[in-house]
């Protein structure tokens, strides 16, 4: 169901620019892993296997562990009471967040089973990749186009005020925040794998 909202002159409360903004570096990195992937194949190389298990560690440890809970917790809850009629669309948001953990799993099993076995396992793990890319893009393209705006017509100052303060300790690295001392490692191990202009390796 679509929820077609007016425009709204309210100031963007941090929230929802800390939603945007991880959305954005996300979608980024995960864009990038079919360009990697085509790259590779093109030239008949394998992977930089510890670069793509960084990757596939930080969405398990970043968007999984930190922004997901927050949106199902916190944010939909109030959306859900104050607009009945979202509540089918929020109920899948909801359902794919529970099926993150699991399917990000799956997927770095299928990338230790091409590392293990090699190239017989090329194929499964290319089209769990693909699969995973394409199902989480249309995930945050829904929030971004219908969740929202909504939010931010339907809840009060307080509700904001209460968000604002569980998101603004979000800390993404990949959205401009430097990284604590215990994710300096992964994070440099992530801009080194990712093409430029997001990360540090070459352009594709």
């Amino acid at each position: 169901m679509t929820v077609t909202s007016a425009p709204s002159s309210k100031p963007i409360p941090l929230t929802l620019k800390v939603i945007r903004d991880e959305h954005g570096a996300l979608a980024a990195m995960l864009r990038s892993i079919p360009l990697l992937l085509a790259e590779q194949r093109r030239h008949k190389t394998l992977p930089d296997f510890a670069a793509m298990r960084a990757m596939l560690f930080y969405v398990d440890e970043f968007p999984e562990r930190l922004h997901h809970p927050k949106e199902s917790e916190l944010l939909f809850p109030k959306l859900r009471a104050r607009a009945p009629e979202i509540r089918g669309v929020l109920d899948k948001l909801d359902e794919d967040h529970r099926r993150g953990e699991h399917a990000i799993r799956e997927l770095e099993h299928a990338l230790l089973a091409f590392e293990m076995m090699g190239e017989a396992r090329r194929d499964a793990f290319e089209e769990k990749a693909l699969r995973y890319v394409k199902s989480y893009l249309q995930h945050m393209e829904i929030e971004e186009r219908e969740i929202l705006p909504l939010c931010q017509q339907m809840l009060s100052e307080a509700d904001w005020a209460e968000l604002d303060e569980a998101f603004a300790a979000n800390q993404d690295p990949l959205s401009g925040h430097a990284p604590s001392e215990d994710y300096v490692a992964l994070f440099q191990k992530v801009l080194a794998a990712l093409p430029a202009p997001l990360g540090l390796g070459p352009a594709l």
